[in-house]
């Protein structure tokens, strides 16, 4: 078998990984561009030319995406098939965790989860979209604009490194003095922004607003079917205040939030997983 690869083409940014013939993971890459055809064609060139492959190498394209509506023939000559995107973010959620069952959810402009099994008798993934939320990437971008007057994501979180959340969430610790269980939980996300409250606190609290938001969904989901484990995916995984909030957030309610490696590629590793599910000989790591 020769190498399949997996293309997520998105608005401005398209995704591209590979599975090689001993069906190991390529190392994933993004390629911006003004246009998705544009960007779907110089992805596929650049990778070809990082990994040293030549187009008869490559035995199926596997397309997801907003923009895969675009591509609507074969790229440069070689088959492609496309794959919705709700199955890809599963797939490559619970692959790379080496899970057999969790709750994954995809963080990028909003917020989707699924349910993910390898418990079933077919030996391939069962993928069950939950819905969702519209808090996301999106929602932060959105508000810092509105409220710092900044909507690079890259300077935000910039910024947000030197806030404190203690001068923007409530917690419920500064409500009582009983000892409660979790008194560090947020009782109101900007429930103590004040004069003092600077515009570094301002965007850690964006950032944790929605992180929070995206974490309580996701244990809802995980409790109404037993799970604990809740594999993150997408763009915002990336962030460097995402580690500890959700180290932090597991710890607090007893699950086990997992970022894994290439958590930001999951879509694009699942488009090219659904290639091996149709000739039955899906990896698992």
């Amino acid at each position: 078998m020769k190498t399949i690869i997996g293309i997520d083409i998105g608005g401005s940014t398209t995704k591209i990984v590979g599975f090689a013939e001993n069906m190991t993971l390529m190392e994933p890459m993004s390629v911006r561009a003004t246009d998705p055809v544009t960007s779907v064609y110089g992805a596929l060139g650049k990778f070809l030319s990082q990994n040293a492959l030549e187009l008869d190498d490559v035995e199926q394209i596997m397309i997801t995406g907003v923009g895969s509506a675009y591509i609507d023939k074969p790229l440069y000559g070689r088959p492609c098939s496309h794959v919705g995107e709700f199955q890809c973010v599963g797939y490559g959620g619970i692959y790379l965790s080496g899970l057999e069952e969790a709750i994954v959810v995809s963080m990028g402009t909003g917020t989707s989860m699924s349910h993910c099994s390898y418990t079933n008798e077919a030996m391939h993934p069962t993928v069950t979209y939950l819905g969702g939320t519209g808090v996301g990437g999106g929602t932060l971008v959105g508000l810092a604009k509105k409220m710092l007057n900044m909507d690079s994501m890259e300077h935000i979180v910039e910024l947000a490194r030197d806030g404190s959340l203690s001068n923007v969430d409530l917690q419920i610790k500064d409500m009582t003095k009983k000892e409660i269980l979790n008194s560090n939980m947020t009782a109101a996300n900007f429930g103590r922004v004040s004069d003092v409250t600077s515009r570094a606190d301002l965007a850690l609290g964006i950032i944790n607003m929605v992180y929070e938001t995206v974490a309580m969904m996701s244990i809802f989901a995980g409790r109404s079917y037993g799970l604990k484990d809740i594999v993150l995916t997408g763009n915002l995984t990336g962030l460097p205040q995402a580690q500890p909030t959700f180290d932090n957030l597991s710890q607090m309610f007893g699950v086990n939030f997992c970022i894994p490696e290439h958590s930001r590629y999951a879509t694009v590793i699942g488009a090219a997983l659904s290639y091996f599910d149709t000739i039955g000989a899906l990896p698992h790591e």
